[in-house]
C-alpha cells in the first residue's frame, strides 16, 4: 500500500480551476516546458493521459517539479482497472507511479463505463475498500440510472468519503452543433442529466460550453451559485472548463474563477495573471 499520508485539511478558502489538458495547439504560453507554462494559468488539470497508460516515476516526478505545491491533479485511474478488468486489476503500480506528486495529486479519478449500473455497485463499494488510504477518490458514472435514484450510490461513496464527479453537458446539448468541432463533441459527448450535489468537501465539477465564449459563460452560471455556496459552507472545489475545441478554455477557466470572486470577495485571485477580459 502506497500513501501519501492524510488529506490535506482544508486551510484557507480556494477555488481551483483548470482544463481538461495542460498543452493544446492553439494555446499560445510564454514559456516551456509546456505544463509549467499552463500552471501559470490555471491552478488544477485533469489528467487524462493517465487513462490511456500508466506514466513512469521520472515523468510523474516531472510534473511535481514544474508545478507549485498548490497545483491540483485529478488524475484517471487506467482504462484496464475502469474499463477492461471492471474494477479487478491490481492498482499497486500506478499508485507507485503516481507517489512523485505527493499531496499536489488532489484526488485519483474513477470514471466508469456507460455500462457500468446501479447493479454493479457492490463492485465499486468493495474496490474502493481495497484502494490505498490517505488519497482522494472520486467517482464519474454515465450509466442513466444512477440519476433516477442516486440513494444507492450517494451512500456507498458516502461512505467511502468519496466525490460523486458531475459532467455537465446540459448546456452544451441545448441547441444543434455549428461547428465542426461541435459537431464531433455532438456524436461523442455524454448527454448526462445533471447533478450539483456535493458529497464531499472536497467537490470536483465538469463543465462543458460551446465553442462560442459567451455562451459558455452563459451556461455556467448556475455553477458560480452553486461554487460560491460551497466556498461559504467551507469547501474547497475544483472546477474543470471544457469547450468542443478547447482554444479558449484556459481563459474561460479564469473568467468563471473571476465571477465566483465577484460573489465571494475574500477568495484570493488566481496567481501568475491579471485577471484576463474575454468580451
Amino acid at each position: 500500500m502506497f500513501t501519501f499520508g492524510a488529506p490535506v485539511a482544508f486551510r484557507d478558502m480556494r477555488l481551483h480551476v483548470g482544463c481538461a489538458m495542460w498543452t493544446h495547439p492553439a494555446w499560445r504560453f510564454a514559456g516551456s516546458p509546456k505544463l509549467r507554462a499552463y500552471a501559470a494559468w490555471c491552478n488544477a488539470v485533469e489528467g487524462n493521459t493517465t487513462f490511456y497508460a500508466t506514466p513512469s516515476r521520472g515523468t510523474v516526478t516531472s510534473w511535481a517539479q514544474q508545478t507549485p505545491p498548490d497545483f491540483r491533479f485529478v488524475l484517471k485511474l487506467p482504462r484496464a482497472v475502469t474499463h477492461e478488468t471492471r474494477l479487478t486489476a491490481d492498482t499497486t503500480p500506478f499508485f507507485h507511479a503516481m507517489e512523485p506528486l505527493g499531496e499536489r495529486a488532489h484526488a485519483f479519478w474513477i470514471q466508469l463505463p456507460g455500462s457500468f449500473g446501479p447493479g454493479d455497485v457492490g463492485e465499486l463499494e468493495a474496490f474502493l475498500r481495497r484502494l490505498p488510504t490517505g488519497f482522494r477518490y472520486a467517482v464519474e458514472v454515465r450509466h442513466p440510472a444512477f440519476f433516477r435514484d442516486p440513494r444507492h450510490l450517494s451512500a456507498v461513496l458516502t461512505a467511502a468519503d468519496a466525490e460523486w464527479v458531475p459532467f455537465d453537458t446540459t448546456a452544451f446539448f441545448r441547441s444543434p452543433p455549428g461547428s465542426d468541432a461541435e459537431r464531433d463533441a455532438w456524436a461523442k459527448k455524454p448527454r448526462m442529466p445533471l447533478r450539483t450535489e456535493a458529497l464531499t468537501n472536497h467537490p470536483i465539477v465538469r463543465y462543458l460550453g460551446r465553442d462560442d465564449p459567451a455562451a459558455t459563460v452563459a451556461g455556467w452560471q448556475g455553477w458560480v451559485d452553486i461554487v460560491a455556496g460551497w466556498l461559504a459552507e467551507g469547501r474547497s472545489p475544483t472546477v474543470f472548463l471544457h469547450t468542443p475545441d478547447n482554444a479558449d478554455a484556459p481563459a474561460l477557466a479564469r473568467r468563471f474563477h473571476e465571477q465566483v470572486r465577484t460573489r465571494v470577495p475574500d477568495l484570493p485571485a488566481l496567481a501568475g495573471l491579471e485577471p484576463l477580459t474575454l468580451f
